[in-house]
């Protein structure tokens, strides 16, 4: 049985679908992007972020976004916190373990009445009306007139299914990890609670 979920949310361009290290993609959806290779499909679940390979081309390939790829700053994160929080405490979620980093977000989730597909949609649409609304959305320079602003996530999610008491506090322990990681302190956040079982 799925005690909870591992949901890793990317911002717009943080892996590309052709990403020379590989991706979960099986398409490239823009031309100019298409240029630089087809999709890297790759079925592992473990990293690839330290997997050796041309970064000069993966940055080039970045350069052929429509947009400049999104890099949350520390208000941005704080303020996508706050979105995510209201959406937690409105929608009845569980939220073991959050952190919000300046290209992606990992959150262990406990068990829902939506499915993960569901969960990304909604937690991105919650952190992003919050950026809206505090006027810190990064992209809002290039929203055309009377349009909203091009979405600074990436479609879809990754998600790794935890069915153990076990595998909750490993994925746990990864997320509050996490931050360290990128040389920034712990995260703590109102909205979660600290996994019991």
């Amino acid at each position: 049985m799925v005690l909870g979920t591992h949901l890793i949310l990317t911002a717009y361009g943080f892996w590309l679908p052709n990403d020379p290290r590989g991706s979960w993609s099986d398409f490239v959806g823009s031309w100019k992007l298409f240029r630089f290779g087809r999709a890297t499909r790759v079925y592992t679940r473990r990293s690839l972020a330290a997997t050796p390979h041309d970064r000069a081309k993966r940055m080039e390939a970045k350069q052929a976004l429509a947009y400049p790829a999104v890099r949350f700053t520390g208000r941005q994160a704080r303020t996508i916190g706050r979105g995510f929080g209201k959406y937690a405490r409105r929608s009845g979620l569980t939220v073991w373990a959050c952190a919000i980093l300046a290209e992606h977000v990992h959150l262990v989730l406990g068990r829902h009445r939506l499915h993960a597909d569901q969960l990304q949609i909604q937690l991105k649409a919650a952190g992003t009306r919050r950026l809206n609304r505090e006027g810190l959305h990064p992209l809002a320079p290039y929203a055309k007139a009377g349009r909203r602003p091009p979405t600074p996530w990436t479609r879809g999610k990754w998600a790794v299914f935890l069915d153990t008491p076990a595998a909750v506090r490993d994925a746990v322990t990864y997320v509050e990890d996490n931050p360290l990681r990128e040389g920034l302190s712990r995260q703590r956040w109102s909205f979660v609670t600290p996994y019991g079982g």
